[in-house]
């Protein structure tokens, strides 16, 4: 009766442990960058029941397979495992003063480093770039429109900048190429929209927030505003626009929204501002918005 009791109260393996807290990490990082289980199989190679298992923190995957859903992600294979040990001993003591810090510390700290190493531009100068970032469905197109409209600036879709610079549209990268190719040339061409327009009205992918040195680069230029909305809002404006995609064969795909906005809200976050559209009509949401940049603009004159 008591080996009974002891193998009930006993904790589960360390192998156990580590394999859902591997399974966790690869469902975070990939609601961050908004794959469905379906698309980072594709990018992988990689079976989606194999996936499934992995996530479910049953499968036990080979360092090769691993290998490829880092490379997928854009992350090092050390963040997707959670060994972060590095053989540097500044890094190691500068991870020692950061571990453990709240959000706003870390905040604090990044910006102190921006400044720094001569890579921070001063806040009003910032405002002369106003980035919008959020989901697909938040209003960046129509209100960023309006706002450049209204500013007198250029209005620019990052989309669109990023398949000049590639030379084709964005399906044909992401299915000739693969994500890490979307990627650099999503860094390419934000670097050259900022060369090129000192001044403007910039609408960014949604998924931009989820790679770090893009969204260093316009968290540093920009001033950033965040058009939240609800997921239902986010899914019903798309579908409104005649776009029907995030429906198509996929039952889930409010869960799988409400997923991706959960892993990114962290990230989108960080914004200068944060302007909800859910409940107001579209002229509400761009006077709100336009009142809110001024404001902000004005306190920095």
């Amino acid at each position: 009766m008591s080996e009974a009791l002891d193998r009930v109260s006993a904790p589960p393996p360390r192998e156990t442990v580590f394999l859902a807290a591997l399974g966790e990490r690869v469902r975070r990082l990939r609601a961050i960058r908004g794959m469905t289980r379906k698309g980072l199989a594709q990018a992988t190679g990689v079976s989606e029941r194999h996936l499934a298992n992995l996530e479910q923190g049953v499968g036990n995957a080979s360092i090769l397979v691993l290998l490829q859903i880092a490379r997928a992600f854009g992350c090092a294979l050390a963040e997707l495992v959670g060994d972060v040990t590095t053989g540097s001993p500044e890094w190691l003591l500068i991870r020692d003063l950061l571990d453990g810090r709240g959000e706003d510390q870390l905040q604090r700290a990044r910006e102190a480093l921006t400044q720094l190493f001569g890579v921070g531009v001063e806040r009003a100068g910032r405002m002369r770039r106003i980035a919008l970032i959020g989901l697909r469905g938040a209003g960046k197109s129509t209100l960023g429109q309006m706002l450049a409209d209204d500013l007198d600036y250029p209005f620019v879709e990052l989309n669109r900048e990023i398949e000049r610079v590639a030379g084709c549209g964005l399906l044909e990268i992401h299915n000739l190429y693969g994500p890490s190719a979307y990627r650099r040339y999503e860094r390419r061409a934000l670097e050259e929209a900022m060369q090129i327009y000192p001044e403007m009205v910039l609408a960014t992918p949604g998924g931009l927030v989820s790679e770090p040195a893009a969204y260093n680069l316009l968290l540093e230029r920009c001033y950033t505003i965040w058009l939240r909305a609800t997921p239902e809002d986010h899914m019903g404006r798309v579908m409104a626009q005649g776009d029907f995609r995030p429906m198509s064969g996929n039952n889930e795909a409010m869960a799988d929204l409400k997923r991706i906005l959960s892993g990114r809200e962290a990230f989108y976050a960080k914004a200068d501002l944060t302007w909800n559209t859910s409940g107001r009509s579209l002229d509400e949401s761009f006077v709100g918005l336009r009142d809110q940049v001024r404001k902000a603009a004005g306190a920095l004159v």
